[in-house]
């Protein structure tokens, strides 16, 4: 089964992904994460794509696809696969479909702006050991405190307010109409998400069975 993860920044799209290709047996691929093997590993495509990084540009629709591809045709690959993070736009998916890969199904984990400004501005991470916290959900026994080290605990820039209606603005421009193009091929099935982790992974398990 080949099926894409939609949502928006911390909608958690990426935690249900990794959960359904652990009950499916089959390989999620983050786009971010394949890049920067891309790059570790000194493909072709790594290379072209560092030329871009170096330059301070933005990697292009060409590299990031001719990556995906790659990807693609590792072994792992072959019962089928998660994409997480791409495609990001109409042309990323049309692209997508021009290279033959058939999907499956389109999981959208759908969750309000402003859901998503309280999850994200209330994160707290430890800059020592890396430990994340929420003011609401995963509070420390000590305000302020990491509960492993005792080091201070901080947002992190990506966490502001400001910085998450931003990404927030990019990705309704930009990755929403996704929505419609899948829509339109019968392939999208969209899971409300809910205040618990495990409410949401119930939901998407059951979509994906």
């Amino acid at each position: 089964m080949n099926i894409i993860f939609l949502g928006a920044p911390g909608a958690g799209k990426g935690t249900q992904a990794e959960v359904v290709a652990k009950a499916k047996n089959i390989p999620a691929i983050s786009t971010g994460n394949i890049i920067r093997e891309a790059l570790a590993n000194g493909t072709d495509m790594g290379k072209k794509a560092k030329s871009y990084m170096d330059a301070g540009q933005l990697v292009p629709d060409e590299v990031v696809i001719g990556i995906i591809k790659d990807r693609l045709a590792e072994p792992d690959c072959a019962n089928g696969f998660i994409l997480d993070g791409f495609p990001r736009t109409i042309p990323q998916a049309e692209a997508l479909d021009a290279m033959g890969v058939v999907i499956d199904k389109v999981i959208e984990i759908d969750v309000s702006d402003e859901d998503i400004v309280k999850r994200m501005s209330g994160r707290r991470v430890c800059r020592k050991c890396g430990v994340t916290y929420h003011i609401d959900y995963k509070k420390p026994l000590v305000e302020g405190k990491c509960d492993t080290c005792g080091n201070e605990l901080s947002i992190r820039p990506d966490d502001a307010p400001e910085t998450v209606l931003d990404r927030l603005t990019v990705y309704h421009e930009l990755t929403k109409p996704l929505r419609g193009y899948y829509a339109e091929q019968g392939k999208l099935i969209t899971i409300e998400g809910q205040d618990k982790v495990a409410d949401t992974t119930a939901l998407t398990l059951k979509a994906v069975e």
